[in-house]
């Protein structure tokens, strides 16, 4: 079995072992109860659920004092980083520049924290956070014994008070992918899925360095196939741990789709958050150069800044519906044979034939 349903269903079974560590006489029990089969094709009876084994492998004392922490998803080009502008712009929230890490220290989780702090110092975003001079690597360090959980937590925490701020989110997209993984093993974590047209989507990628460039029949797959499992894997969420709203209504009614995430992430609504595009550039600078693994400039920093400019204005609902007379009529046909169901599904309808 390949693809996201398994990548999230290895993350969460490793968290499980990892835990049951500290609960030998339990492991054999829950071992015999996992199942390699993310969605119950083919599982033995009574195989338990991710969620069971989240619950079962947890801490005995959950993080009831953690306040909700949002982590936007979406596919690429949705408008995720304009929500995450308008969110960090609240007094009491901040939120980092792509994180990305995730999956793969949960894939191989670290053995204590020099190891976890020499892996996140390797990642090509690292230099974003700004957390050199910090007392992160301290306390990171010191964290005995070694939980990715609380790792994480501090993480945020940090790069918070580094904007003095006392609550932390995330904004990472291809986490649309990871919703379960992540869910199972920060309870805190509220999932907001900010939607887009996906024609207006593919034609935002036409002169990206990532995505499906030009190919209309690989973005739509790409868009269609993200959605569903993010949708697929937010229902083995806990209630009121997931929320979607539309990119088209963001910018349309700023205000009112605002509050209505604040109140999803029980955070109160500041009128200062329609002021996002104010700070967006100085929010954006600590952006620096992409690298690869030798180090070497993959992505200039100047090309990343390039592609949030529209960030830095005031919402424009003139940026939805582009694809009118951005696409050829078979563009659009392409797109809409590939994904028109979700698209109709998720109310943009087809276009006139």
């Amino acid at each position: 079995m390949t693809g996201p349903f398994f990548s999230s269903w290895v993350f969460v079974c490793i968290q499980a072992v990892s835990r049951m560590i500290r609960h030998p006489e339990e492991a054999m029990i829950l071992t015999h109860k996992i199942a390699l089969d993310p969605i119950g094709v083919g599982a033995p009876s009574g195989a338990m659920t991710p969620n069971e084994i989240a619950a079962k492998a947890a801490p005995t004392k959950p993080h009831t004092h953690t306040p909700p922490a949002p982590f936007i998803i979406g596919v690429s080009r949705s408008g995720t980083t304009l929500l995450r502008l308008m969110l960090d712009a609240h007094s009491q929230l901040a939120i980092p520049a792509e994180t990305h890490f995730i999956p793969e220290l949960c894939a191989d989780p670290p053995r204590d924290g020099a190891v976890c702090l020499a892996r996140l110092r390797a990642m090509p975003t690292w230099e974003d956070f700004h957390l050199e001079g910090t007392d992160f690597a301290a306390r990171l360090e010191s964290l005995v014994p070694f939980d990715l959980a609380e790792a994480l937590r501090l993480f945020f925490g940090c790069y918070a008070r580094t904007q003095g701020k006392p609550r932390w989110g995330d904004k990472t997209p291809p986490y649309v992918e990871q919703v379960a993984a992540i869910g199972a093993l920060l309870p805190e974590a509220r999932f907001v899925h900010i939607l887009r047209d996906g024609r207006d989507v593919a034609l935002s990628y036409r002169d990206k360095w990532f995505g499906p460039g030009t190919d209309l029949t690989a973005a739509a797959r790409l868009w269609r196939d993200r959605i569903l499992a993010a949708r697929a894997q937010a229902e083995r969420l806990e209630p009121g741990r997931y929320l979607e709203l539309r990119f088209e209504d963001l910018i349309a009614a700023p205000e009112h789709e605002l509050r209505r995430v604040c109140t999803f992430l029980e955070l109160p609504f500041e009128p200062g958050m329609l002021d996002y595009h104010q700070h967006a550039a100085s929010r954006l600078d600590e952006l620096g150069d992409r690298r690869d693994d030798k180090g070497r400039v993959k992505v200039p920093r100047e090309r990343r800044l390039s592609i949030h400019a529209n960030t830095t204005r005031p919402p424009d609902p003139a940026q939805s519906g582009k694809w009118r007379t951005g696409l050829t009529p078979e563009e659009i046909a392409r797109f809409e044979r590939e994904a028109g169901d979700l698209l109709t599904a998720l109310g943009y309808g087809l276009a006139e034939v």
